[in-house]
């Protein structure tokens, strides 16, 4: 077992092996049941809450863990951060905004009330479209943000693309202001759409 936990590959696939297992005693203890609408709107909130984990776990690192503790750590071990471990967190972050804006737009079409969350309920009479939207419209202001913000800016800051030392510095000042803008936001996000499958 240790030789499977020491790689995170092997580790994925076993945990994706597990999950299908899991599923298909689920699928046979219920005698079955069809792949229809219901198991494909299951199917998209399941990838949705797993790259939604994935994103908004990157987001609170990135803001309780490795912003706050960069000015302690001495420059000559900074590069590690900023030329290893960075742009692989960023690839993930950034990867993981997106497939949970894509998978949640598919999740509300299947369950039909897309059109409905996106117009906040307005017309809709129902507090849960209005929550769902207001939760969809955060994360759609979310993921913008970490795509045409702090990107671009933290490309430059990590000297991923060359600029000047006080462009650099700009840029990490601006990723930083926007991720935290994403982190100011999460939590409302994140109430509004448990809000909208719990209390309504």
């Amino acid at each position: 077992m240790g030789n499977i936990l020491q790689s995170l590959s092997k580790t994925i696939h076993l945990s994706l092996a597990l999950a299908i297992l899991l599923f298909l005693g689920l699928f046979f203890a219920n005698d079955g049941f069809a792949i229809d609408r219901l198991f494909w709107s299951w199917l998209f909130r399941y990838i949705h809450v797993i790259v939604g984990i994935m994103w908004i776990g990157l987001l609170w690192y990135f803001n309780f863990v490795q912003i706050p503790n960069m000015s302690k750590i001495p420059d000559e071990q900074k590069p590690a951060i900023g030329k290893v471990i960075a742009p692989a967190a960023l690839f993930w972050f950034r990867w993981a905004a997106a497939m949970t804006i894509l998978s949640g737009v598919i999740l509300s079409w299947l369950n039909g009330y897309m059109h409905e969350a996106f117009t906040l309920g307005i017309g809709s009479g129902g507090g849960k479209y209005t929550a769902i939207g207001i939760g969809m419209w955060l994360g759609v202001i979310m993921a913008y943000n970490v795509w045409f913000v702090i990107w671009p800016n933290q490309k430059r800051a990590l000297g991923i693309v060359e600029v000047t030392p006080e462009v650099k510095a700009k840029s990490a000042r601006t990723a930083m202001l926007f991720s935290r803008t994403n982190t100011l936001l999460s939590l409302p996000m994140l109430l509004s759409m448990v809000a909208a499958q719990n209390l309504y």
